[in-house]
C-alpha cells in the first residue's frame, strides 16, 4: 500500500511557462483537461498568495461563471444555489487590491471552524448553517483529491461532492431540487443552469460522479477516516511501516473528549486527560518507529472534536506530525487558525 498521491503540481514557474502553443495540462493523472484562458500573471499571484497550486477546473469554474454573469461571476450562482465564489476567485476579481486588512491571510480567509488545514474554502452557501464547499489535499505540493462540503454550525463532517467543481455544482443543485421538490419560478432556473454545467463538464472532459475512479483510488490509500470521515493519507511501506491504529475506537475517543470537555472542574479535567496522555506517549514511540501517522490521526481528531481545551495537545501533536511528513505549510495553516479559530469574522477581506 503506498500513500503518497500520484498527482504531482507543476510550480509556479512552469505553469507561467504556460502559452497557447500548449493544449492541455493534466492534473489528476487519469484525465486530461484543456488549459482555460486565465493568465500565467494569474496563476502566478494565486501560487503567491497561497502557495497552493490551483486545478485547471477552478479556471474553467470561473470563466463558466463570467459566462454566466459577466458583471459579478463571484455571485453567478447566488440567485440560484445561493453560492457564493470566494478564496481564490475574489483574487481572480482583484477584490484582494481593496482589502484594507493590513494582515490579510488567505489560508484563513473563509477557514470555517471545522476546516482541517487540507481543506480550502472556494464556494461559500448558508450563513444559518456556514455551508461551504472547497477543495481537499492530502498533501500541500499535490493537486485536490476531491472537492468537500461542510456544514460549519452542525458539525466537522466533511462529505466529497466529486474531484472538480463542477460535480461538486451539479450535485448540489440535484440535492437542492429534491429536497425543495417543484416550486414555481426554481424549477426552470436549475434545469437551466444543470444543462450548463453537464455542458459544460463534458466539453472539458470533467467527470460529474460524486465518487471518480481517482477518488475510489485514493479511498485504498486513506489509512483511517478519522472525525471528519473525509480520511488521511500517509506514506505506508511494504513492512507497513507509516501508520499505527490508536488505542481507542473514535467512539472511545469521543467518549474520553466529551469527559475532558464537560468535566465540572480543572481537577476533573486534569483526570480525564490521562486516557490522552497515554496516547500521548504511544505517539512518541510511534514517532521514533516513523509510524507519523498515528500522531497525525489523534491530532486530526482533536481537532475535529473542536474543544478549545484540545488546542495545547493539538499544536503538539499535528505540527510536528506534518512536519514529519513534509507538509510543513500545513502545520503553519493549522497554527494561524488556532490562534483565532472562531465561528465568526472569516471574510478576511473584510477584516480592517
Amino acid at each position: 500500500m503506498t500513500g503518497r498521491a500520484k498527482r504531482k503540481p507543476k510550480s509556479a514557474q512552469d505553469v507561467s511557462a504556460c502559452n497557447g502553443d500548449v493544449k492541455k495540462m493534466r492534473t489528476d493523472g487519469s484525465k486530461d483537461v484543456p488549459l482555460s484562458d486565465v493568465t500565467p500573471e494569474q496563476r502566478e499571484e494565486l501560487f503567491r498568495l497561497y502557495s497552493f497550486q490551483m486545478p485547471e477546473d477552478l479556471f474553467h469554474f470561473w470563466e463558466f461563471c463570467k459566462e454566466l454573469s459577466p458583471e459579478n461571476p463571484c455571485g453567478a450562482l447566488k440567485e440560484a444555489l445561493d453560492l457564493q465564489l470566494v478564496g481564490p476567485f475574489e483574487i481572480l476579481a482583484g477584490a484582494h487590491r481593496t482589502s484594507k486588512n493590513p494582515q490579510l491571510n488567505f489560508h484563513l480567509h473563509w477557514r470555517h471552524f471545522y476546516d482541517p488545514p487540507e481543506f480550502q474554502t472556494v464556494l461559500q452557501g448558508s450563513e444559518d448553517s456556514q455551508h461551504h464547499m472547497g477543495y481537499y489535499r492530502d498533501t500541500p505540493d499535490s493537486f485536490p483529491s476531491f472537492v468537500g462540503e461542510n456544514e460549519a454550525k452542525k458539525d466537522c463532517t466533511i462529505l466529497q461532492m466529486g474531484d472538480n467543481l463542477f460535480a461538486a455544482v451539479y450535485l448540489y443543485l440535484q440535492r437542492k431540487r429534491k429536497e425543495r421538490g417543484s416550486k414555481k419560478g426554481e424549477t426552470g432556473a436549475w434545469e437551466s443552469l444543470e444543462t450548463k454545467l453537464k455542458d459544460k463538464a463534458e466539453s472539458l472532459n470533467l467527470s460529474l460522479e460524486q465518487k471518480t475512479k481517482a477518488m475510489k483510488q485514493r479511498d485504498k490509500r486513506v489509512v483511517t477516516k478519522t472525525f471528519h470521515g473525509a480520511g488521511i493519507v500517509v506514506p505506508v511501506d511494504k513492512n507497513d511501516v507509516g501508520y499505527r491504529e490508536l488505542p481507542e475506537t473514535d467512539a472511545g475517543l469521543k467518549k474520553i473528549c466529551k469527559a475532558i470537555a464537560e468535566a465540572r472542574n480543572d481537577e476533573d479535567r486534569i483526570k480525564a486527560f490521562g486516557p490522552i496522555q497515554e496516547m500521548i506517549t504511544f505517539v512518541q514511540f510511534a514517532n521514533d518507529e516513523c509510524d507519523y501517522g498515528m500522531g497525525y490521526e489523534l491530532g486530526i481528531d482533536l481537532f475535529c472534536y473542536g474543544s478549545h481545551f484540545f488546542h495545547k495537545v493539538i499544536k503538539q501533536l499535528l505540527p510536528m506530525a506534518y512536519n514529519l511528513l513534509k507538509r510543513s505549510l500545513f502545520g503553519e495553516i493549522l497554527e494561524a487558525h488556532l490562534s483565532s479559530r472562531t465561528s465568526d469574522n472569516l471574510d478576511q477581506l473584510s477584516m480592517q
